[in-house]
């Protein structure tokens, strides 16, 4: 649906606010610094190894420019998309992010009746705070989607799509590059396992099928069959497609860098694919999720929705990953900040903001929709 720009009105709030909050992307990871402990906050922001992925995914970012044009009507915008058959407003989800209640106690509750308001879709993580069940109670008439981390015990992995199936959840996000964690020595440095503590057992503590391969329900014993199911080195395409029968969902693989992947996604009946380095966060020294993003688009050809993860701070962002053939971006660090510095109305401020400053830039490209933006001319520099 068409809406009238009005940049002004969104500028003109953000100056008579009482309460400043902070608005750029520095700027909330430097209050969320301040109010998380030393081993939440770095778990959150740091990436694996020598960060070099971390860094290029938003180096490699800044290397494209938009070559804008100019005396096109956009007085009236059009940001909505439709994926698997249903339109949501605004261009991007909130990407899969466990163990929220490092940020606020309230977490995933907080996240989603944020992303409510503005009918984005939020993507709940297995290792979330609250459960699939609890998330959904708090916002039943609001887009979600599930991400799966695959178990070694496959039928806790389908038990979990069972549930979020049933709970009304619209789509499955089945993660696809954690079949062991990554080399993070930000926390090795901190001795910090948020896993270990127990911030992402929600949905495991309250899933029957997990607990019954358990020798008993006492805390420890939930906690080490988190860590034993958590990492998955067999995963493979045999298991992807049991899956696509145990669910009515669509399913995303998340976690597509190479555009032979993506291609066997689309052969293999896949129904959309992210496009991610996980945020940098497991292999050291890979592309860049932008610069990925080009020969995927092309090889996938808009058979199947083209998501895109990894580096999105801006409104400008969207407009450059959409230019460059995403149909949608996943938010996910900056929402956490968020969510860090001013619980669920923090999280709401971020969406009001970037809402507000992807209209903008949207309109200053030169194009009056999300379809337009794939004629948007960009120039790529060393």
């Amino acid at each position: 649906m068409a809406v009238p720009v009005n940049s002004k009105d969104a500028l003109l709030q953000n100056m008579n606010a009482g309460d400043y909050f902070p608005i750029s992307y520095e700027e909330l990871e430097e209050r969320a610094q301040t109010v998380m402990s030393a081993g939440a906050f770095g778990y959150v922001r740091s990436g694996a190894g020598g960060e070099e992925t971390l860094r290029s995914n938003r180096t490699d970012f800044q290397k494209h420019s938009i070559v804008p044009r100019v005396l096109t009507d956009v007085s009236s915008i059009n940001t909505s998309i439709t994926l698997f058959e249903k339109q949501y407003d605004h261009p991007f989800l909130l990407a899969p992010v466990g163990m929220l209640k490092l940020a606020h106690e309230d977490a995933d509750l907080a996240v989603a009746q944020a992303a409510a308001r503005y009918g984005i879709p939020f993507v709940q993580s297995t290792v979330s705070s609250y459960s699939i069940e609890e998330v959904a109670e708090v916002s039943s008439l609001s887009p979600k989607w599930f991400q799966l981390y695959w178990s070694n015990n496959r039928s806790v992995s389908f038990h979990m799509a069972e549930r979020a199936e049933k709970a009304g959840f619209e789509a499955i996000v089945l993660t696809v590059d954690t079949v062991m964690l990554g080399w993070r020595e930000e926390d090795l440095r901190n001795r910090f396992s948020p896993l270990k503590l127990g911030y992402g057992k929600a949905n495991y503590e309250s899933d029957q099928v997990f607990l019954q391969s358990l020798p008993d329900e006492s805390e420890e014993s939930i906690i080490q069959g988190i860590l034993n199911n958590i990492h998955h080195p067999s995963l493979n395409w045999e298991d992807v497609a049991e899956l696509k029968k145990r669910t009515k969902l669509p399913i995303l693989l998340k976690g597509i860098l190479h555009p032979k992947d993506a291609k066997l996604a689309v052969e293999n009946g896949i129904d959309g694919i992210i496009v991610s380095n996980h945020g940098g966060r497991q292999l050291d020294g890979i592309i860049s999720a932008i610069s990925a993003l080009p020969a995927i688009a092309e090889i996938v050809n808009k058979q199947i929705p083209v998501l895109f993860d990894s580096g999105i701070r801006r409104g400008a962002d969207v407009v450059k990953a959409i230019a460059l053939g995403a149909d949608a971006v996943c938010i996910g660090r900056p929402f956490v900040y968020a969510l860090a510095a001013g619980g669920q109305k923090g999280v709401e401020k971020l969406l009001e903001n970037l809402i507000q400053e992807t209209k903008v830039s949207i309109s200053l490209a030169g194009a009056s929709s999300i379809a337009g933006l794939s004629s948007v001319k960009l120039v790529q520099t060393t």
